[in-house]
């Protein structure tokens, strides 16, 4: 099982010499790869009061194709996860083009999570239908897959129309795409189309129970279970459990949790610890070192 790290979006700053510092440090750590979350918009709650979001205007979140961009040119090892990208906010044959132009300038070494986020606002600011996400979502991991592997594509499906266009360069061979959310309808949709899940779950009875549910999913549409990727988070609670004791078996028992549950990957997540800089970030996670060979 590989051990990355979840860009801490809402508390490293803007200065790019902490961001560079960040990658520099996680790849040269060991760390496998680096997943990044994507809030295009957030809500400005002087108008909203009853906002019950997770994140609003005032939570920061670098872009993630640029935001990869920037830490592929100082890193040459570590991959990258969008953690996820919100696909149908997005013109999807520009997507298919930022992600492969990114794959191409890392050298291969973009994984393309997506999902179809929660927060409408987003959506009605970027001018995308809302209540259809679901489904344009599918229709567009069909795109995908398609301008990725054909040099013209001519397609007509019920929300995309592409005539006979095709993107250069393409990717030199096609982006693994993982599907983020825990809804049946997820499970089922990444369990047919997909080549990971972005799991919402955690290593308790609860999580086994959904991990059998979606390798029945698996099998049932013909696909090997042994293949599909899991990642897993590596949530806070029990980092700060860790902090506070200091004893690295809480660490240990955690990784072999998500190593039984089956995951294939977890990110470790350093976000809302009370952490101020940077350099309290990577000090966290220099505990994580001794478990990741």
């Amino acid at each position: 099982m590989k051990i990355g790290v979840t860009f801490p979006q809402t508390e490293i700053g803007n200065n790019p010499d902490d961001i560079k510092l960040y990658g520099e440090e996680v790849e040269s750590m060991g760390f496998s790869h680096i997943l990044a979350y994507e809030h295009v918009v957030g809500a400005n709650l002087e108008n909203r009061p009853n906002w019950n979001g997770v994140y609003n205007i005032n939570d920061p979140f670098h872009e993630p194709f640029v935001l990869f961009s920037f830490l592929s040119s100082i890193t040459s090892k570590i991959k990258f996860f969008t953690g996820v990208i919100i696909l149908p906010q997005r013109p999807v044959v520009l997507v298919a083009k930022q992600a492969a132009s990114l794959d191409i300038l890392s050298n291969g070494r973009l994984e393309l999570g997506i999902g179809i986020g929660w927060n409408d606002l987003e959506y009605d600011a970027l001018g995308m239908n809302f209540k259809n996400r679901g489904e344009r979502c599918e229709e567009q991991i069909e795109v995908l897959k398609k301008l990725w592997t054909n040099k013209s594509v001519s397609f007509k499906g019920n929300f995309h129309k592409i005539p006979d266009v095709g993107i250069n360069p393409m990717p030199k061979n096609p982006i693994p795409i993982w599907i983020g959310g825990g809804a049946e309808v997820v499970l089922k949709r990444t369990a047919r189309v997909a080549d990971g899940w972005m799991a919402t779950i955690q290593p308790n009875d609860q999580g086994f129970e959904t991990i059998k549910k979606f390798k029945k999913y698996i099998i049932e549409n013909g696909r090997d279970p042994k293949i599909m990727g899991i990642n897993g988070t590596f949530i806070p609670d029990v980092i700060n459990k860790f902090l506070n004791t200091k004893e690295k078996s809480i660490l240990k028992d955690e990784i072999n949790k998500w190593k039984e549950l089956g995951a294939t990957q977890i990110s470790i997540n350093t976000m809302n610890l009370g952490l101020e800089s940077v350099s309290e970030h990577l000090s966290v996670l220099e505990n994580f070192s001794e478990f990741l060979n």
